[in-house]
């Protein structure tokens, strides 16, 4: 079995505000060694199912260099840096039988929902995929079935949950806080969180086939809101991107793997 552990911050037990996230501050410090906790939580997850397993750890936040090497538990590759193709979801590509998300968080506009967004808080309003709304967790879950892989599970706060049994039904949840605000929650203990994920591992990875993810086939109508007029400035120097409202920019991707990368390049458009 090969499967890829996704990574995320924001969903991560303990973390509440964009200054736990972000480097050079010292709540970041605690939190990165939380996130890979978590993420070593997955990996003996999956080796307890199967042993041999081909473990993939993806470091999905930010500039994806957050993940601590030498704390991450072993029998697993690490994958960090950027920039890199397909970004929170490289390597989904190569062949992955199960894909796993850690740390996730609720999409942009999630009421009292800690750190919600998709793809890029500052730039990104809203995702529709042939007029599905769409946020990390779901645009990530199409993207594992599109390259034949079954989106097993999910760990973030209760939203983030709820989130998940909308949009993939039959994924394995864990709830490691309860949102209280948009810069609040009550959370488990780093050390219960990871014990949890380590025992939802296992089951969501029998039950690969119960698993409904978001499919798009053949062409997906992308519609992208964004929140800075420069963006769609921008944009529309690519070919067929088009603008569809004032701060709506629409383009007809080949699959949804094309959407996806066009998302990723619009929120780089929107970078200061």
């Amino acid at each position: 079995m090969r499967v890829l552990v996704s990574v995320d911050m924001e969903g991560v037990a303990g973390v509440v505000d964009p200054q736990d996230t972000s480097p050079g501050n010292p709540e970041y410090e605690r939190n990165r060694g939380y996130m890979t906790d978590e993420a070593s939580a997955v990996v003996r997850g999956v080796l307890a199912h199967d042993p041999a397993a081909e473990i993939v750890v993806c470091d999905a936040h930010a500039r994806f260099r957050n993940l601590i090497p030498d704390r991450l538990e072993q029998g697993c590759t690490l994958l960090r840096g950027s920039p890199r193709r397909l970004a929170m979801m490289t390597g989904i590509d190569e062949g992955v039988d199960a894909a796993c998300f850690v740390g996730y968080h609720g999409r942009a506009g999630t009421p009292h929902s800690v750190l919600a967004h998709t793809v890029s808080g500052a730039v990104i309003a809203e995702v529709r995929c042939d007029g599905r709304e769409l946020g990390e967790l779901g645009l990530n879950a199409a993207l594992a079935v599109h390259y034949g892989a079954a989106p097993v599970l999910a760990t973030g706060d209760d939203t983030l949950a709820a989130e998940a049994a909308s949009v993939v039904p039959g994924m394995t949840t864990v709830v490691v806080k309860t949102s209280r605000g948009s810069r609040a929650a009550e959370g488990l203990h780093p050390r219960e969180s990871c014990r949890r994920i380590e025992a939802a591992t296992q089951t969501a990875l029998t039950r690969l086939g119960d698993v409904q993810a978001p499919r798009f086939q053949g062409p997906v109508d992308l519609e992208v809101d964004v929140l800075r007029p420069s963006m769609t400035e921008r944009a529309l120097g690519i070919p067929g991107v088009g603008l569809r409202g004032p701060l709506t920019l629409g383009f007809t991707a080949a699959d949804i793997a094309a959407a996806y990368e066009l998302i990723e390049v619009f929120a780089a458009l929107g970078a200061p």
